[in-house]
């Protein structure tokens, strides 16, 4: 038995997870804190708990987190829990709960699951893009989970793309993340309804500056051609971004998670739709698969777990 916690900004999901199979035996939740002390402490709760229950001895704990953590287990960089930041979360939280303890980006254990017991099976050179709030990502390159020179591997949601573009939360202008994550598709639906592009939206949200992209979405479902538009523009942002993944990698599959992957079909379809005209070369090469992620809203827990046992 393994506790994998995926570590974000709002909140705190911890498992109990069979290493071997993958298997979630039980689960905790609780909201994240900033404050690297609060954090340990919160974290130590949920690990305690389902320990508490557990049918066997627990071996590890991994963390997944959103931002940067090196890998002695600090954390060095992270938009969304600055209070953190310098402190050794890892190395704390193991001295707290008497158990070894593995820290590594959120999406780069989400990528682990996926490779090994969800979409990504089957498949030696692939990138996970996690679409929500920001873009998260990972990558497996020859069979092997890529953790790069410092365990820092799999921000693509930072890659700039319009240098010309926005200040973002992270100090940079114009990345990728800006352009084609949850928050981006709200922005776009908003836009267009502030010019009389988007009428569902306004009749959704109350107004062209409530809108976002859950009423997008919805519009989109009960089929509003302006709300189709507005996804059709939005996929062709996320496509833009996994054009350059590809084309640096020769990726031979792409998996698209996160919140937005609940959106199923459409979305998959119209990312896949739009790459083909942004990859250089693509008559000349293999098609890119574009799935759509598997293990859903676990899968940072789950890959957590993987990492305290196998790095990958």
């Amino acid at each position: 038995m393994i506790v994998g916690i995926d570590v974000g900004g709002t909140k705190a999901s911890a498992l109990l997870v069979d290493a071997e199979s993958a298997a979630v035996v039980d689960r905790e939740r609780a909201s994240s804190v900033e404050d690297g002390p609060a954090l340990v402490a919160a974290l130590a709760t949920l690990v305690a708990a389902l320990w508490d229950r557990s049918p066997e001895p627990v071996e590890a704990v991994g963390l997944g987190i959103a931002g940067l953590a090196d890998q002695a287990g600090t954390v060095t960089w992270s938009p969304n829990l600055p209070g953190a930041v310098g402190h050794p979360v890892g190395p704390d939280l193991e001295q707290t709960v008497g158990l070894s303890v593995t820290v590594g980006n959120d999406a780069l254990a989400a990528t682990l699951a996926e490779a090994r017991f969800g979409a990504g099976r089957n498949c030696d050179d692939l990138a996970l893009v996690t679409l929500g709030t920001g873009i998260g990502g990972g990558f497996v390159l020859g069979g092997r989970l890529h953790r790069g020179a410092h365990g820092f591997s799999g921000e693509p949601g930072h890659m700039v793309v319009n240098a010309a573009g926005p200040v973002h939360l992270s100090g940079h202008r114009g990345p990728w993340e800006h352009y084609a994550s949850g928050s981006a598709l709200g922005r776009l639906g908003s836009e267009a309804a502030t010019t009389g592009a988007f009428d569902r939206g306004v009749a959704l949200a109350g107004s062209p500056n409530g809108v976002t992209g859950f009423h997008v979405v919805e519009a989109m479902a009960d089929g509003d051609p302006q709300a189709a538009a507005v996804f059709d523009q939005w996929c062709t942002e996320v496509a833009r971004g996994v054009a350059n993944l590809v084309v640096l990698l020769d990726l031979s599959r792409v998996v698209l998670g996160g919140g937005l992957a609940d959106v199923g079909e459409p979305l998959r379809y119209g990312v896949a739709t739009a790459l083909a005209g942004l990859v250089p070369g693509a008559d000349s090469r293999p098609p890119v698969e574009v799935v759509l992620a598997e293990l859903g809203p676990d899968a940072g827990a789950i890959g957590a777990a993987l990492l305290a046992v196998d790095p990958g």
